[in-house]
């Protein structure tokens, strides 16, 4: 059986059970819709938390940031020790007494605990600026996924995925979404674990790839570690070390805090503690969701480096067993020719891999490209197609002259640029011909990359479709819940029927399907950058709005209303300086790079002073302002103390 086939096969079929659960547990008042009735038990909706949580970016772009990362593998840890540590911080700060409060949706908590509908109205736009935010990295994680394994465009593979989504989120509200979200938890902690095992046992001989990790080298007879192994090839090929420290440890500290706090405020997590029956099952589900997270997380870091490796020596074959340059590199004919490297003309047709034979020897010699040889190749370029759209009638002799300087300076550049001991002028080399390997696709190539079975290829196809849909469908739900609940039923209007809301509800999810998948068609960065916009924004404006809320009786509605709105501006421009305003390509201020970012804070990183800047006005403005009324400081000792929170409804 072909893979295309194979791919269709497994991945139709859990589509299917997708759309059965949905049916079965189809919601039919608002309370399933918006929480599942509240029934759900602690250990089902932990699994179904972390497939909530663990989305396109943890299991598709997560290791191939930290496997492709310029500045070393060690710096894009943030991602691991930021994302569980959150965790950590909402099992024991929040979700407990959230659930306490018994209520459906954050934006609810903060409109009556700060006694304000203007309070609830601004959580709006910060839950529904953070989701769409989040959203967009889920749906081109859907679309990278379908591109390569339906073999469609990336456009049409999110379509394709916008429409799964429609069928199961909106048919079946968080019931349906909760029962589907468990067996994509299954599908895709299968689908990461087990192409991870058949890689640590080719390269390590390790079983665990957690063990993997630190195991020695298979080939080289355990003479040399994994990792020691992966150091000394990327060094070889130009790259900076695998394992090598940060260059800027506080931005690193600042993104792994935006990352942990961001956590713990986002939404569409949250709203899954509002789904158990008891306070105690909430902390109880936080600690299972953890354990089931950690599955994947504790294996990400050696899926990452063992896929740089992989990737390594098929291009540099001499690599397995020695140094990079000690063998010719891989040869146009070897991937036109042998089935185990088919798959790098496959992705290439995806337009998410590309190489380019720069030098006309055949071969593709990857390394990393010193910025000076980048600059001179580029001026060549540039005066040759100067010179070739000249008007024919048109002096030639100065674009003539151009082309010859810029060549003499590209000669330069060759001699002077050095890979290992010898210049790439004497390697014969013009500059790094594997042009492009998008972060998105390491973890869905890397079964290939290993020449792995094809049901092993079509297995991680069925587990990237599970984390990234899993997420998008979490999100939308808490995008709807939003809009229907709160700013409809709880402003626009109050007397609105059961009935009305939940069409509301449904009809708000398919506009922000139809919304997510226009942006995921222009995305901002790689699913897992993108994602971690989502993390700053909501580290931001959310997360303080709750931590006030529950543990201070002083801040009141004016504090709340201008330390969310101080952070959600201050965060957003900041970020919208670099990657433009609203996303928008091509009106970013300034270049997204180290040496443009002020003190070196990064997009990425920014949302932890935002979140300082949140708590700072909330506290001004509320010393400078009436203290809370006498109901709400009840309320809020009301939350504090565990006795019990609402009945659960059995499904």
């Amino acid at each position: 059986m072909d893979q295309f086939t194979l791919n269709l096969i497994v991945v139709g079929i859990t589509f299917a059970i997708y759309i059965g659960i949905a049916i079965w547990a189809r919601a039919g008042s608002t309370a399933e819709f918006y929480a599942a009735g509240q029934g759900v038990n602690p250990i089902m909706n932990g699994m179904a938390t972390g497939a909530d949580w663990m989305s396109a970016a943890s299991f598709i772009s997560m290791a191939g940031i930290i496997a492709l990362a310029p500045a070393g593998g060690y710096q894009q840890s943030a991602f691991l020790m930021g994302w569980t540590g959150g965790y950590v911080l909402l099992a024991l700060l929040l979700a407990p007494y959230l659930r306490k409060f018994g209520k459906f949706t954050v934006p609810e908590f903060i409109g009556d605990r700060f006694y304000s509908t203007t309070a609830r109205l601004v959580a709006v736009i910060c839950l529904i600026v953070i989701s769409v935010t989040y959203v967009i990295g889920q749906m081109r994680g859907v679309g990278v996924t379908f591109s390569r394994f339906l073999e469609v465009s990336t456009d049409m593979g999110l379509y394709i995925g916008a429409a799964i989504v429609f069928a199961y989120a909106v048919l079946g509200g968080m019931k349906g979404i909760t029962y589907t979200q468990v067996a994509q938890y299954i599908v895709l902690i299968i689908a990461y674990t087990i192409p991870a095992i058949f890689i640590s046992l080719a390269l390590t001989g390790n079983f665990f790839p957690q063990l993997g990790l630190i195991g020695s080298y298979a080939p080289s007879n355990g003479e040399i570690s994994m990792l020691a192994k992966l150091d000394s090839l990327v060094t070889e090929l130009g790259f900076t070390a695998y394992t090598a420290e940060t260059s800027n440890m506080f931005n690193m500290i600042l993104f792994t805090m935006a990352l942990m706090i961001g956590t713990a405020g986002l939404p569409h997590v949250i709203i899954r503690f509002f789904t158990v029956p008891k306070v105690a099952d909430a902390r109880s589900s936080a600690g299972w969701a953890l354990v089931f997270i950690a599955l994947l997380y504790t294996v990400a870091p050696a899926v990452g480096a063992m896929a740089r490796l992989n990737l390594t020596t098929t291009f540099w074959p001499g690599a397995v067993t020695g140094p990079a340059l000690s063998a010719p590199a891989l040869s146009i004919a070897d991937i036109e020719s042998k089935p185990e490297l088919s798959w790098i003309n496959t992705w290439k047709a995806t337009g998410l891999l590309n190489f380019e034979d720069r030098n006309g020897d055949g071969m593709i010699q990857y390394f990393n490209e010193p910025a000076a040889v980048a600059a001179a190749n580029k001026a060549v370029a540039d005066a040759q197609k100067a010179l070739a759209e000249a008007a024919a009638d048109a002096d030639k002799a100065p674009l003539e002259a151009a082309v010859t300087e810029a060549q003499a300076a590209q000669a330069a550049a060759l001699a002077e640029a050095k890979l290992g001991d010898k210049s790439l002028a004497e390697l014969g080399l013009v500059g790094n011909e594997l042009t492009k390997v998008d972060n998105d696709i390491m973890v869905l190539a890397n079964p290939e990359i290993a020449a792995l079975p094809g049901w092993v290829v079509a297995l991680v196809a069925a587990g990237g479709l599970a984390a990234a849909l899993s997420t998008a469908a979490g999100l939308l739900l808490a995008i709807s819940s939003a809009i229907s609940h709160d700013l409809i039923k709880g402003a626009l209007n109050p007397n609105i029927s059961e009935k009305g809301e939940l069409l509301a509800a449904r009809i708000s999810m398919a506009v922000a399907i139809g919304v997510a998948t226009w942006l995921g068609l222009n995305p901002p960065g790689f699913a897992a950058q993108v994602v971690a916009l989502a993390f700053g924004l909501a580290a931001a404006t959310i997360f303080p709005a709750l931590m006030m809320g529950i543990f201070s009786k002083r801040i009141n509605k004016e504090g709340a209303i201008l330390g969310m709105l101080a952070g959600l501006v201050f965060t957003a421009v900041y970020i919208f300086l670099y990657l433009g305003w609203f996303f928008i390509p091509g009106t970013n201020v300034y270049a997204n790079t180290p040496a443009n970012h002020f003190f070196g804070i990064s997009p990425l990183s920014i949302g932890t002073i935002g979140a300082l800047v949140n708590f700072g006005v909330a506290w001004i403005v509320s010393m400078a302002t009436k203290a809370p009324p006498r109901e709400v400081v009840d309320l809020v000792e009301s939350i504090r103390i565990p006795r019990g929170a609402g009945k659960a409804q059995a499904h």
